[in-house]
């Protein structure tokens, strides 16, 4: 930036002395020409005048009046001029013929000279002379800006591959940001960050290892627990045994969804080819028998074929848990509506219920584990939508919860597919 700032003054500069350098030359010739028309007696007639080569720039203002007074009596003046000889010598600005003149007046024994100097021929070279130099100024603004703007841009449009990759990065995403192409001045910047990025992946995959060996060691206890369970005697607390099985249940899903969960932060499944519309009505029909049992209205509607690239076991995972939650926190007597079709020239998995819908401000939260945004009377474990959105995310899906915009109470869970 300074070298080429640098450079637009120089050329500002250039400039600036050409335009002065060819305007006092102009005046200076024409100086020196209207010297020579008044170097002495006989020179300043018409005929002499006549004869003398034009100036370059030759302007009537710029003659040069000359006054030579001798013993009182006029040797020579120019028409327009005052005969009074001037009482002080040296520099003057006196009125004459209507106009102000620039005079210096010399004295020798009896003879005086005055030359003078229309004052309007300075005015006009001051006033080309700043001309001269405000218009380098003038072109240089909208020149620098240009300039500027072009430098600015090819440094800092290397920037553009990293904004690209940030943008672009998941939450999961592990690999350093590129180095190549990046400025001297933001390399530590990027180094920091990738330096941030080592620690706290660091810090998940030791917090996923925690949650998948902690799930996987309590599941041995837990069916030992349903063993025991199962051959204790119906006597004693009434209910009891009911309550030890629910337990049971809710912590053997809690076990299950965090190690879905992990396995989700791993590795990514093998992919194969979906047929999307059949897989829906699969998992609508195993839900048929849960939705009648609690006298839901369960309805699908497929108007669109889709294929998915993608592991069949997620996806069936997504699926099953927006399905899921649409069924329990419906009430007997609801309804559930499951679509499959094309909106703005988009494939989008819909469901819709007429459950309790989501409490106001819970949108911020809502994928975060644990968080749960039901009432506390139905069961849950805060970790349904979390597990949704990770599949989701792995798979370039965009899932949204919301609640139901058509003067309906319920949520809308809507699956965009990639175009």
């Amino acid at each position: 930036m300074t070298a080429l700032l640098a450079g637009i003054g120089i050329a500002a500069m250039i400039a600036a002395y050409l335009l002065a350098r060819s305007e006092a030359a102009d005046f200076l010739d024409g100086q020196l020409r209207q010297v020579a028309l008044n170097a002495g007696p006989g020179l300043a007639d018409e005929q002499s005048a006549a004869q003398a080569p034009p100036a370059a720039d030759e302007d009537p203002e710029d003659q040069i009046a000359v006054t030579i007074w001798q013993d009182g009596r006029i040797l020579r003046n120019d028409p327009g001029m005052d005969t009074q000889r001037p009482e002080r010598l040296g520099y003057a600005d006196p009125v004459m013929g209507g106009e102000t003149w620039r005079t210096y007046t010399r004295a020798a024994g009896a003879l005086t000279v005055r030359v003078a100097q229309r004052d309007v021929v300075r005015v006009e070279f001051a006033r080309t002379a700043a001309f001269g130099a405000v218009t380098p100024l003038l072109l240089l603004v909208p020149l620098s800006w240009l300039v500027v703007g072009w430098a600015m841009n090819r440094v800092l449009g290397r920037l553009d591959v990293l904004v690209r990759d940030l943008a672009g990065r998941s939450v999961s995403a592990t690999t350093p940001l590129p180095m190549q192409d990046v400025p001297v001045e933001v390399a530590p910047l990027v180094g920091a960050m990738n330096g941030l990025i080592g620690r706290l992946q660091a810090a998940l995959d030791a917090q996923r290892r925690f949650v998948a060996d902690a799930a996987h060691e309590l599941r041995t206890p837990l069916a030992a627990m349903h063993a025991q369970i199962d051959v204790l005697p119906a006597s004693g607390i009434p209910g009891s045994r009911d309550a030890l099985v629910a337990g049971l249940r809710r912590a053997s899903r809690l076990v299950d969804q965090l190690l879905r969960l992990a396995r989700l932060d791993g590795q990514e499944g093998v992919a194969e080819r979906i047929d999307l519309a059949s897989l829906l009505l699969d998992c609508v029909g195993d839900h048929a028998v849960l939705a009648q049992a609690n006298d839901i209205d369960l309805c699908v509607a497929v108007t669109a074929s889709v294929m998915l690239h993608a592991p069949a076991d997620e996806i069936r995972t997504l699926v099953v848990t927006l399905l899921d939650n649409a069924l329990r926190y419906t009430a007997a007597g609801g309804e559930v509506d499951v679509s499959l079709g094309q909106e703005a020239g988009r494939h989008v998995l819909a469901m819709r219920d007429t459950g309790c819908g989501l409490p106001p401000g819970c949108e911020a939260r809502l994928f975060d584990r644990f968080y749960r945004a039901a009432p506390p009377d139905i069961e849950g474990t805060g970790l349904g939508l979390a597990i949704a959105r990770r599949i989701a995310e792995r798979h370039g899906l965009g899932l949204t919860v919301e609640n139901r915009r058509d003067g309906r109470q319920g949520v809308l869970a809507r699956i965009v597919l990639p175009a």
